[in-house]
């Protein structure tokens, strides 16, 4: 599992012209979420994150993840993941830290720990991984 903490992104474009430009939540999710064959989006005393966790490791796949806890931009990076799940245009901060863990493979949007344990249990995670390049089994 790798941990991240804290990364700094900047707009490639400002860097050319020696400007310091921020990835908005939005741009920031999406860059992470495809950095990786597996992407999770914890917080760090979140029972049901641990429980993705330790399913993702206990398949041999190794995550990166993102404690928004965190990171810097956290909070915001929680709406926009809470909007993602929810497909509602406002959320609050409530539903925002409930909508964590927020899974992602190959880059898309899987779900949450609804998602991921019926995808388990169905038997359409371990293909879902393999198709990403997670798992070479």
């Amino acid at each position: 599992m790798r941990m991240v903490e804290g990364e700094k992104e900047e707009a490639p474009a400002a860097e050319a012209e020696g400007k310091v430009m921020r990835w908005s939540p939005y741009e920031r999710v999406a860059r992470m979420a495809s950095g990786n064959a597996v992407v999770v989006f914890s917080v760090s005393g979140c029972c049901m994150c641990h429980v993705v966790k330790r399913l993702l490791l206990g398949l041999g796949v190794g995550p990166t993840v993102y404690e928004l806890d965190q990171e810097k931009g956290g909070r915001e990076m929680q709406a926009v993941l809470a909007h993602l799940l929810s497909g509602s245009p406002s959320t609050s901060a409530s539903s925002a830290s409930a909508a964590l863990p927020a899974v992602f493979v190959g880059g898309k949007l899987l779900g949450g720990v609804e998602k991921v344990m019926s995808c388990h249990i169905n038997g359409s995670l371990v293909p879902l991984l393999k198709q990403a390049g997670a798992l070479w089994l």
